[in-house]
């Protein structure tokens, strides 16, 4: 924008006011960063209750225990790491100088990229949101949140709690439905952190491509979570109901489906079903909605085309309610080729289960098909996780557990491939929202000029001497 036109829409409003604001004032230093830390968790801290009310009204029902633990408390947690590091993440990175440039010096200074854009999802609504702005604040830019429009309360909570929180030119919120969304990924961002499915993400792609605006995309994508012939099934079991079953299925990184040595397939389905009934045994309060009456019709329909093409259906013994969203956890073993089970991205509390004669056939159905934003190796044999790794793509992997890695501050997180570029979380993120500038300062001799025309013998001995 040269600033000779007026702006045409509230996001390109916003990203002018808040560019005034970085020119005006420069970058933050480290003590404001860590003060807006602070204002960021006392923002969570002070409206937990609400956004958790907000979030299941929005769902139908969301277990308000799941959103303090799975967006509250991560959110926290992640905060408070930025908080405690971000002063010694700006400090100067010095390198190596090579003996021919010496006495300069050289070193690496992270400086803030300017106005950040955050495309939140549904599914996680505070946390998606909110994780990226900690980074983009503690790497000292100015941020824009355009949360999703199926969560209608929880983004207008967000939108007012961020008005009451930060000043506009700080942080801001812009509320809307895809015309918006579509606008504000072709506004000229410093960088466009989405979250979302693969398809919109090529959208995003495409119309950040337009500025030469880098991206940071956390897509979907087939988690499996792979039994090794070493594994502990009991351990097994219980990890992946777990990560299955959690929000109903919807979330980014879940288990969306098994591999299991085709011997054992039965068993595991048979205590994977256990395990759901044992987690959710009434469906009450602890279990969620599915988003909207079009996903449920969806997993209803793939679940039914599955079961007519030969597999065999396990199905939680409380009863499904449309109107309610509530699909209860379903196993399905060994659904047919080319079924929507086995095609698409599942984000349901459905559970496939895919037997394979040898590890081998097992990885091979995994690099069939595009790289997965997760990837779950169940094995006590270490060797067969580094065979399982050493065999496989992911963005990220949790061992004998599922989730966890997520969870890790100290660890990237994102996809490869298919499932995203990019990763944040921790120092990941502060490098990822910053731009690493490089800098060489010459000493009290400068060795270019030695080798300034016109060519004279010194300027031939001295590039003599460079190639030896």
């Amino acid at each position: 924008m040269d600033g000779t036109n007026p702006p045409t829409s509230e996001t390109a409003r916003l990203i002018e006011e808040q560019r005034a604001a970085q020119r005006r004032e420069g970058p933050p230093s480290a003590r404001l960063r860590i003060e807006r830390l602070y204002e960021l968790e006392d923002m969570v801290r002070k409206r937990a209750d609400a956004f958790a009310d907000a979030i299941s009204a929005d769902f139908g029902n969301r277990s308000r225990f799941e959103t303090s633990l799975l967006e509250v408390a991560v959110l926290i947690s992640g905060i408070r790491h930025a908080r405690k590091n971000v002063k010694w993440w700006m400090e100067p990175s010095h390198r190596e100088v090579d003996l021919n440039f010496w006495p300069g010096a050289a070193w690496v200074r992270s400086e803030p990229l300017g106005v950040v854009g955050i495309v939140s999802p549904w599914n996680y609504p505070l946390q998606l949101a909110l994780a990226p702005l900690c980074e983009a604040l503690a790497g000292g830019n100015r941020c824009i949140i355009k949360p999703s429009e199926h969560t209608v309360n929880v983004s207008d909570l967000l939108k007012r709690a961020i008005r009451e929180t930060f000043k506009q030119e700080v942080v801001a919120v812009v509320l809307g439905g895809p015309d918006v969304a579509a606008d504000f990924t072709r506004q000229p961002f410093d960088h466009i952190v989405f979250t979302g499915s693969t398809s919109v993400g090529r959208k995003v792609a495409r119309s950040a491509a337009e500025h030469l605006t880098p991206t940071t995309l956390e897509l979907g994508g087939k988690s499996p979570a792979v039994i090794c012939p070493s594994a502990s099934m009991a351990k097994a079991v219980k990890s992946i109901a777990l990560g299955k079953f959690l929000n109903a299925g919807q979330t980014c990184i879940a288990p969306d489906y098994v591999l299991a040595p085709r011997e054992r397939a039965m068993e595991f389905a048979e205590l994977a079903m256990a395990e759901a009934r044992k987690l959710y045994p009434d469906l009450g309060p602890d279990y969620s909605s599915l988003i909207s009456v079009s996903a449920f019709d969806r997993m209803t329909a793939a679940v039914n085309e599955a079961e007519q093409g030969g597999a065999k259906v396990m199905r939680h013994p409380a009863p499904s309610d449309r109107e309610r969203r509530i699909l209860p956890p379903v196993v399905v073993v060994n659904p047919p080729q080319g079924s929507m089970l086995i095609r698409d991205e599942i984000f349901a509390p459905v559970l496939p289960i895919i037997g394979y004669d040898s590890l081998q056939d097992a990885l091979d159905w995994i690099n069939s098909h595009p790289h997965p934003l997760a990837l779950y190796v169940f094995a006590e044999d270490r060797r067969e996780q580094s065979y399982v790794m050493d065999n496989t793509r992911s963005g990220g992997v949790t061992i004998n557990a599922t989730l966890l890695h997520f969870a890790q501050e100290g660890l990237p997180f994102g996809g490869v491939g298919a499932s995203g570029w990019g990763a944040y979380h921790g120092k990941a993120g502060f490098d990822r929202f910053t731009h690493q500038r490089a800098i060489f300062r010459t000493g009290f001799v400068n060795p270019a000029n030695w080798l300034a025309p016109p060519y004279g013998k010194r300027a031939r001995r001295l590039l003599r001497f460079l190639m030896r």
